[in-house]
């Protein structure tokens, strides 16, 4: 069983299985190496409500407390924003992230972005954390963004994202007709000597994997919906390979989309997220729906496939 109780993680541990404390949290989390020295100098893990020895055995029925609520300085400055949640908890929070914005600074005045409009949300909760993207979004991609609350969940979801362990699905409006129903772009990318801020598809590029299917074949506009997955997350993966297959987001001029007169939005949009919860290991499937002017064409489709 697992409470919170102030700043507080309180667990009443069912098995032990004759370990010390230390043995424990090892076993159960992956505690990074630098938040298990700050907790052991800050004595921030209690047994039973005393500071005891990591070297205590626990045993069934203990109560075990952890401090991973401690007050931290934001590493942002706080920006209100309009933000659409869409899951939250003592440890976790998915966003629908907007086109048009990015998802954290990439220097000192990038003062309005979403991580900074999330330091924000915090504040306006009486929370002093600071906010952790796991994952991100280009600054033109729509859709559910994932964020950590305290060092542990971060730490946790970190390994989670690096065993594929936290599924992405996204839909996007590519140009042309893609004629399969469904495929594997196995590609590696890497980048475009070129061009600073492009990828490629290269032999000596990292590996790189993404499934998609259509959902759409729109023959009068000459744009394909499709669904897809990524099993790697890559820096611009879709964009890089549906470039690659010849059919590029629409929008998206940076890989040969064109250009669209009423918007410069690319056509890309995280639709869903889904993994297990990082301390209950509950089922979280989160999904976020957009009204982006690229889908609207396409969002009974898109309602039928998801929403129903």
């Amino acid at each position: 069983m697992m409470n919170r109780k102030g700043n507080w993680l309180e667990l009443i541990l069912s098995t032990t299985n004759e370990l010390t404390i230390e043995e424990w949290l090892k076993k159960t989390w992956p505690v990074p190496k630098k938040l298990l020295h700050k907790w052991r100098m800050e004595k921030s893990v209690r047994l039973n409500g005393e500071t005891v020895p990591w070297q205590t055995k626990v045993s069934k029925g203990d109560r075990l407390e952890v401090q991973v609520f401690a007050d931290e300085e934001h590493s942002v400055t706080p920006f209100y924003a309009d933000l659409d949640i869409r899951f939250e908890d003592d440890h976790l929070l998915v966003v629908n992230k907007p086109a048009g914005m990015d998802t954290h600074p990439s220097d000192e005045d990038d003062d309005q972005t979403l991580t900074n409009a999330v330091a924000f949300h915090f504040l306006t909760e009486g929370l002093s954390l600071k906010p952790r993207h796991v994952h991100r979004l280009d600054r033109d991609t729509s859709g559910a963004l994932l964020f950590a609350k305290h060092h542990l969940a971060s730490a946790i979801l970190d390994g989670m994202l690096e065993k594929r362990q936290i599924k992405r699905t996204y839909i996007a409006v590519a140009e042309g007709i893609i004629k399969t129903n469904k495929g594997i772009i196995k590609e590696p990318i890497g980048k475009d000597r070129h061009h600073s801020t492009r990828r490629r598809v290269s032999e000596n590029g990292v590996k790189a994997i993404t499934h998609y299917k259509v959902l759409k074949r729109d023959h009068e506009r000459q744009q394909t919906l499709v669904e897809l997955s990524l099993e790697t997350g890559r820096t611009h993966q879709i964009r890089v390979h549906l470039s690659h297959l010849g059919h590029p987001l629409a929008g998206d001029v940076l890989y040969g989309g064109k250009q669209n007169a009423s918007t410069t939005q690319q056509a890309l949009h995280a639709i869903k997220l889904a993994f297990p919860h990082p301390f209950t290991n509950e089922s979280i499937s989160v999904l976020a729906p957009t009204s982006d002017e690229v889908f609207l064409p396409y969002q009974s489709i898109i309602e039928k496939q998801f929403f129903e």
